[in-house]
């Protein structure tokens, strides 16, 4: 019989601990990284119910004095949706009422899946955040554009200070990769990595790069690699003839202003003669705040949504640390805009998203009244102070 030493036993009762420790508490570690949305009440995860509907308040009374008309509004917490509402109308002339699906002219949203589609091509080795952009577009090997790199163009930091989204007119068949290359010619108005400029052409540019490093089209590429494996089914990139799998009809009309009655007048929808003939980077993401919010919930889980990985926890940091000082106090990363620990984005058309890991939040106010005067930053104050845990 061999006798075990009281260290021998001390170390097999703190190993056998051990095992039974993370046996117990991988699968909660496990969801704390990886949440997926669901619904639930806001005492659930902390929140006041009684805050949260004065926060809803501020676009519900916006819309009744005519400074919008419509909007979607969700704010989930620790993966559980604790406020999703449809306020006003997404037609006005046709009496169409929001809808919680509705799809939007997503704007400058679509940046931060542009990045994203750039850091999956990075995590495959086909990219590289260092590359100068001259070793994929030929057209940029000179002395103007030379020595932008990959990740200069995803922080607006190139130097590029082209002020069209593509230059004009449009080349004769053009495809986005034909016009991206175009920029090369013009290049950088000012050095590469040193001042921040929010560039459209920048991204036009890096949609451009994951297509020469996929191999496919733009929609293509996020379809397979983001909006498929998240069950994104109603986000698309959009370009001229896009019949967006027969959903046309729940797009809204963007009113971009008044007419001579004080009243707002529908703008362009899908279709419209103002679309490009290809899917482009700077814009043109068609989505519903549901799909985005999961979009989101991703990034807040490190990458990962419902057992599926998109991009690694390591690139999400990347992506979310500041490279650039941005004017007002805030910073840019790689396809996302960064104030206090929060990062998000906004689109011209009138969305916006933001995502607050230190409070497990994510929010999104979708309108399509760009031009409307309702203070967001008011919205994100009442919702950050219906937290009650302490």
């Amino acid at each position: 019989m061999v006798m075990m030493s009281t260290y021998s036993r001390a170390v097999s009762r703190s190993a056998i601990a051990l095992i039974l420790t993370v046996v117990v508490l991988a699968p909660a570690v496990e969801g704390q990284g990886a949440r997926t949305l669901s619904y639930g009440m806001p005492e659930d995860v902390g929140m006041s119910a009684a805050v949260l509907t004065g926060a809803l308040g501020v676009y519900e009374e916006a819309i009744e004095r005519g400074e919008l008309v419509g909007a979607v509004v969700l704010v989930a917490r620790m993966g559980r949706i604790v406020l999703h509402e449809a306020l006003g109308w997404r037609d006005k002339e046709q009496g169409l009422p929001m809808e919680r699906n509705t799809l939007f002219r997503m704007a400058s949203n679509t940046k931060p899946l542009v990045s994203t589609g750039i850091a999956t091509l990075v995590e495959q080795g086909k990219l590289e955040y260092t590359d100068l952009v001259r070793a994929h577009i030929p057209e940029w090997d000179n002395y103007r554009a030379g020595f932008i790199t990959i990740g200069q163009l995803l922080s607006h930091s190139s130097g590029l200070r082209i002020s069209s989204l593509f230059l004009q007119p449009l080349g004769e068949a053009p495809t986005l990769q034909k016009e991206a290359a175009r920029f090369g010619n013009v290049g950088a108005s000012v050095p590469p990595g040193e001042t921040y400029s929010y560039s459209n052409p920048g991204y036009n540019t890096l949609a451009a790069l994951v297509e020469i490093g996929s191999g496919q089209l733009l929609e293509e590429y996020l379809q397979a690699t983001v909006y498929g494996p998240l069950g994104m089914a109603d986000s698309y990139n959009h370009q001229a003839g896009h019949k967006l799998n027969g959903k046309l009809d729940r797009m809204g009309a963007v009113y971009y202003g008044r007419g001579s009655n004080g009243e707002w007048e529908p703008g362009g929808t899908p279709g419209g003669p103002v679309a490009y003939p290809f899917a482009r980077g700077s814009g043109g993401m068609i989505s519903t705040a549901w799909d985005y919010a999961v979009f989101c919930q991703m990034f807040l889980n490190g990458g990962i949504y419902d057992g599926i990985r998109i991009i690694e926890p390591r690139t999400v940091e990347l992506m979310t640390s500041p490279k650039i000082q941005t004017p007002g106090g805030g910073s840019y990363g790689y396809g996302w805009g960064i104030t206090d620990d929060t990062y998000g984005h906004g689109g011209s058309d009138g969305t916006n998203a933001w995502v607050d890991p230190e409070r497990g939040i994510i929010g999104l106010v979708f309108t399509q009244t760009p031009r409307g005067r309702v203070s967001l930053d008011r919205f994100r104050q009442l919702v950050n102070l219906s937290i009650e845990e302490r």
